[in-house]
């Protein structure tokens, strides 16, 4: 991916203009005395001689001031091109590809847990376990996708997002290898937390690239692309693993994700750009040399050959942007705990317990339905993956009618509200009502999404034909996926500069909750019956659906508050640094004056 061209407009300004340099600092008062003298030229021309005189011996005295003044107003000139930037350089179409390799990248955390849905059956007669406990490898599974993206989204808002992308598949490729040769469960259950912790991070990765390129105003079709990666694996991977276990055996699966991700990491290496604000701001700064990719280093070595721009402005605005993310960016070990900061907040809080209720709902669904599908129709394999089918479809359509609801509800509140909407640029949301934006959306979705998980459980209770909870699962695959999503591009909304961070502690909460509902679904299914056991889980979703309209009403009060705290914060931080500078200064100006002293 290279970088757009300057445009022409910006090629014209070759240098400050004449009458800047002469309308500020000692300009001002040249251009006056020559006025003035131009005037008492005509009635009196000795004061003319004096007059002129002194212009001249005032501006060889202020030749340095002068000087100074210029360079002041060019780097006045500087800060204004760069606070005035667009949010991004990337063009549409550079967006969507990222996008594009994001989703692909998010495609394999999903599809791990999918595509081994099938082969449960399978592993618990090749291992001689129990349902419940070959049911463990997907909460242990689980467990390692909650913690990871703890570390692994921390170090992608310090470093980037590509060096932690391919951090990630090579952990990813190394497990799957592993659990393609393990021999026993207990090996197994390790290796599929090592696979787990490889590529669960993609995801929350995914969210942070759709927050380095695209504004509130555009980010739910953004969302929208990027998280259609892993909601293809609903559909696509139970009936890619039914095919694999039935006809070449549950290993060939693991064989099949070795070769998948190796193929994707060929494209990602050679065209995926560093996109993190905090490594290369809006995308016009270079990377590290190690963090480009083959097109990036291509597009640079090509640029090194080009005539430099003319536009100095242009150019020195770029190098201070670099310069600032440099001093700014400060490695340290991963801290995992920063999530919990997120999750302690008023309305992160709220937003993360009810939508890992949601999440936990929709997994309870997909992990017993491998066990459901085999005692009710004595279905194989094959048979099962297929089953996954209009759930997946649903999952499939979610994110991409989840965006274009969330867009359009914001242009329409934002009319309403006079709001002025700026896709290429960053707006300020402080008296925008986003959470109404959002939650408008997320609602509808929730209500018919808990309604057909209620159906799902009576059904299948009373074993009807296949028709019936087929056609349940696919309104629980658009309508709970879709309320997740939602709820996760305003989780992205609420913390735009650590986008990675936030659907870390999104990802932190969902699964270890998730992971206790996968741990019991069968002992639920079997001590409350089927009916019952889906009805409970639908009426702990509404127990708590009143977070919605508490976030609705509350939460805009919430993040201003937050955002207002963190401001001051970062002011002190920045004050007690330029404190510290000015004394480095002062010590090394006196350092000097003591040599030259000595001298």
């Amino acid at each position: 991916m290279s970088l757009p061209p300057p445009s022409s407009e910006e090629l014209h300004h070759d240098e400050p203009s004449r009458g800047r340099e002469t309308t500020h600092g000692p300009g001002v008062r040249e251009t006056a005395l020559h006025g003035r003298d131009r005037k008492q030229n005509r009635s009196h021309p000795d004061e003319a001689v004096e007059s002129i005189h002194e212009v001249t011996t005032s501006t060889s005295r202020d030749e340095d001031e002068v000087a100074s003044s210029i360079e002041d107003i060019d780097l006045r000139d500087v800060e204004a091109s760069i606070s005035e930037a667009p949010y991004t350089v990337f063009t549409a179409s550079q967006k969507r590809f990222i996008a594009l390799l994001a989703a692909c990248a998010g495609f394999f955390s999903a599809v791990s847990a999918n595509i081994y849905f099938p082969a449960l059956n399978s592993l618990t007669r090749d291992f001689q376990v129990s349902p419940t406990l070959i049911n463990l490898t997907l909460t242990t599974y689980m467990i390692a996708q909650g913690i990871a993206p703890a570390i692994m989204g921390d170090l992608a808002d310090m470093v980037g997002r590509r060096p932690v992308y391919f951090v990630c598949f090579v952990v990813y490729i190394g497990a799957c290898i592993g659990i393609a040769l393990c021999q026993n469960y207990v090996s197994l259950l390790i290796l599929r937390c090592l696979q787990s912790c490889g590529s669960a991070a993609t995801i929350a990765l995914g969210s942070g690239v759709v927050a380095d390129i695209a504004t509130s105003a555009e980010r739910g079709i953004y969302m929208g692309y990027v998280t259609s990666g892993p909601m293809v694996a609903p559909a696509l991977g139970p009936v890619l693993g039914g095919i694999l276990a039935q006809f070449l055996g549950w290993r060939s699966i693991f064989w099949f994700l070795v070769i998948l991700s190796a193929c994707y990491l060929v494209p990602f290496l050679i065209a995926f750009p560093e996109t993190c604000r905090n490594v290369v701001g809006n995308g016009a700064v270079k990377p590290q040399s190690w963090n480009r990719s083959l097109m990036n280093y291509l597009h640079d070595k090509k640029a090194a050959k080009a005539p430099a721009l003319t536009r100095t402005v242009t150019r020195e605005s770029v190098r201070l942007e670099e310069a600032r993310l440099i001093k700014a960016r400060k490695l340290r070990f991963p801290n995992p705990l920063k999530t919990l900061k997120i999750v302690f907040e008023k309305d992160t809080g709220l937003l993360l317990l009810y939508n890992s209720l949601v999440y936990t709902a929709f997994y309870d669904v997909t992990a017993s339905m491998p066990y459901l599908f085999g005692k009710i129709y004595n279905y194989n394999d094959l048979q099962i993956g297929l089953c996954f089918i209009p759930f997946g479809v649903g999952c499939l359509i979610a994110p991409t009618l989840g965006g274009k609801l969330l867009d359009w509800n914001f242009r329409r509140l934002a009319v309403k509200h006079g709001f002025p909407v700026d896709k290429k640029r960053a707006t300020d949301l402080k008296d925008f009502p986003l959470e109404q934006a959002r939650i408008q959306v997320t609602w509808p979705l929730v209500v018919i999404g808990d309604a057909a998980l209620l159906c799902y459980g009576w059904v299948m209770q009373v074993e009807t034909n296949l028709a019936a909870p087929l056609v349940m699962l696919f309104f629980i695959g658009l309508c709970l996926t879709g309320s997740f999503n939602c709820n996760s591009v305003m989780l992205v909304d609420l913390y735009p500069l650590s986008p990675s961070t936030a659907i870390a502690a999104n990802n932190l909460v969902r699964c270890f909750m998730g992971a206790g509902g996968t741990a019991i679904i069968i002992i639920m299914i079997e001590s409350m019956g089927r009916g019952w056991c889906f009805t409970f889980i639908a009426g702990v979703v509404m127990l708590f659906s009143p977070i919605l309209w508490i976030l609705r009403y509350h939460g805009q009060g919430w993040r201003n508050a937050r955002t207002q705290r963190l401001e001051e914060v970062a002011a002190k931080i920045k004050q007690a640094e330029q404190e510290k500078d000015r004394e480095l200064q002062a010590q090394a100006e006196k350092s000097a004056k003591d040599d030259k002293l000595h001298e």
